[in-house]
């Protein structure tokens, strides 16, 4: 997901905000012969993107490099070890990856919410290799990775207490990060998925290779489920950085089973 904000002067004042431009889901790619909408479809592993999903990821580069990120300081580059997402920052962030060397790292924190196989990453054996400027050490290290369906793989499981909490500890790492930044203006880029930031981050809608920008908040860590807001810029508010996503807003956690 790349939620991205206007100028800074465009954002409402709230008191202990973080900046981060959340990179919305890359690119939902669609198969050469295959209907998407298919069970077929959902059997393959970790699919690529096609030639559609590559001029997305193009058209949102250019976007990005014109508008939102001109002249603005990127720390890091989060991305859901999944192809299409990995394949989706090295086209949409090549001049941030290769010419100013940003750190791109894979976490598991950000795959998207179904235990499907098009939705579950491979062995890094099968990935690390095709993207080596990619540090993956958090994957390597998550005992579980690439599991999301067994017993042991409980913090991804597709539930609203999974969700909600592999979220939170996602955002939790990303304020610490940018708290130990030089520069609150340094931005946090986060290439995820469509479902998984719609009801387990932001409640916002993203289509395909749309971005959406906001800011972090710490709220009280005895409110339970949300410790860690996200408060959206009022340049993404509508229709998200490319005016392709819908404006309703929905409620996050709302529709996750329970169990």
């Amino acid at each position: 997901m790349l939620t991205v904000s206007s100028d800074p002067s465009s954002c409402i004042p709230v008191p202990n905000l973080q900046r981060i431009i959340t990179n919305p889901l890359t690119t939902w790619p669609s198969l050469p012969g295959v209907d998407y909408n298919t069970v077929a479809y959902h059997s393959v592993p970790d699919p690529p993107l096609t030639e559609h999903g590559h001029k997305q990821a193009s058209e949102l580069r250019e976007a990005l490099r014109a508008g939102i990120l001109r002249n603005r300081k990127v720390s890091r580059i989060i991305v859901s070890p999944m192809r299409r997402v990995l394949q989706t920052a090295h086209i949409a962030l090549d001049w941030l990856i290769e010419g100013e060397k940003v750190p791109v790292v894979a976490d598991a924190r950000w795959q998207e919410l179904y235990p499907k196989p098009c939705d579950t990453p491979v062995p890094l054996s099968q990935l690390a290799p095709d993207f080596p400027k990619v540090d993956f050490t958090q994957c390597a290290n998550d005992p579980v990775y690439p599991d999301k369906a067994s017993s042991a793989a409980a913090k991804y499981h597709y539930t609203r207490t999974a969700v909600l909490a592999r979220a939170q500890e996602a955002l939790g790492e990303i304020y610490q990060l940018m708290e130990s930044n030089s520069s609150q203006d340094e931005v946090v880029i986060v290439v995820s998925h469509s479902s998984f930031l719609r009801v387990g981050v932001t409640g916002r809608w993203f289509w395909n290779a749309d971005y959406r920008v906001f800011d972090l908040v710490k709220g009280d860590p005895g409110r339970g489920e949300r410790e860690y807001e996200l408060v959206e810029w009022e340049l993404t508010k509508g229709k998200g950085g490319m005016g392709w996503s819908k404006e309703v807003r929905v409620e996050i956690g709302g529709g996750l089973p329970d169990a």
